[in-house]
C-alpha cells in the first residue's frame, strides 16, 4: 500500500510539472516543466527558458531546476531542502543535478530520460568530496510517456532549431516512434 501512495504522489506533483513543461511548449520553449515539494506543499516551480530561439540565440543556463532553485532563494524562505522532493519533466543536466546536490534536496523525480546530456547517473563517489558526501535518491520514469510527448511535439515543431538534429532529438523521436 506504501508505494501505491508515494505513486500516487508522484503522478499528483509529476502532473503540475508536466502542466508547466506544456505552458513552455506553448510559448515555443523546450518542455521543461519543476516543480519542488516539501511536506506535500509545492514551494517552488518553474519552466525552461531561453530556447525559443529569438535569433538562433539559446540560454543554456535559464533551465527549470535552476530557476526553482533561485525562487526559492529569492523567496529568502528558510526551508529545509533536505525534505523536499524535485520533480522534473526531464532528467537533470549535469549542471542541475550539480546544483540540486549544493542545495542539500535528497529526491529527484522525473518523467523522461535526458540520453544525451542527463547527469542523475554520475558516480558520486568519484568526485570531489562536496558531491562524493551527498546522498540523493532518484526515481525515474513517473509519467515518462506524457513527458516524451510533450518533448515529441516539440522536436517536430516547424522551425525548431534548439537541439535541432542532436542525439536527444533523434532519441526523442526513435522512442515516440516505439509507443506508435
Amino acid at each position: 500500500m506504501e508505494e501505491t501512495i508515494k505513486t500516487s504522489e508522484h503522478e499528483h506533483y509529476m502532473g503540475l510539472a508536466l502542466k508547466k513543461a506544456e505552458a513552455a511548449l506553448k510559448k515555443g520553449e523546450f518542455p521543461v516543466g519543476c516543480v519542488v515539494v516539501i511536506d506535500n506543499r509545492v514551494i517552488a516551480d518553474s519552466s525552461r527558458q531561453g530556447t525559443a530561439g529569438t535569433n538562433n540565440i539559446f540560454s543554456e543556463i535559464d533551465h527549470a531546476e535552476i530557476i526553482c532553485l533561485k525562487n526559492i532563494e529569492q523567496a529568502n524562505s528558510k526551508h529545509d531542502l533536505s525534505k523536499a522532493v524535485l520533480f522534473c519533466t526531464m532528467e537533470p543536466c549535469l549542471m542541475c543535478f550539480g546544483a540540486i546536490l549544493i542545495a542539500g534536496i535528497k529526491k529527484i523525480v522525473y518523467a523522461y530520460e535526458d540520453a544525451m546530456g542527463g547527469g542523475t547517473s554520475c558516480d558520486l563517489a568519484k568526485l570531489p568530496p562536496l558531491y562524493k558526501q551527498s546522498s540523493i535518491e532518484v526515481v525515474p520514469g513517473i509519467m515518462r510517456e506524457q513527458s516524451l510527448d510533450l518533448f515529441s511535439r516539440f522536436f517536430n515543431r516547424r522551425g525548431n532549431q534548439y537541439w535541432k538534429d542532436s542525439f536527444l532529438e533523434t532519441y526523442t523521436i526513435e522512442q515516440s516512434a516505439r509507443k506508435k
